[in-house]
């Protein structure tokens, strides 16, 4: 599909735009309270323990989702119509 150069600029900036929108409902939710109760009974080592598991769980999937990009990437012409 042939766009123009100003719609696929406007496509993108808008798409930009909705993300940004979405960041501080995602950053409001770290405050939760059973967390925040947990964290400030426990001490260094389990402060230490709850970074290292928010690490686990953010990595994989942030793989996982730029893989597929990659590929989707790598692949976007072998479908497309001539």
């Amino acid at each position: 599909m042939n766009l123009p150069r100003t719609f696929r600029i406007l496509v993108f900036c808008g798409t930009a735009f909705a993300s940004l929108l979405t960041l501080p409902s995602g950053s409001s939710a770290q405050g939760c309270a059973l967390c925040v109760t947990q964290a400030a009974q426990g001490g260094n080592h389990f402060i230490q323990a709850l970074r290292s598991g928010i690490l686990v769980l953010v990595f994989p999937p942030m793989a996982i989702s730029m893989g597929m990009i990659y590929i989707s990437w790598r692949k976007r012409n072998q479908f497309r119509q001539r």
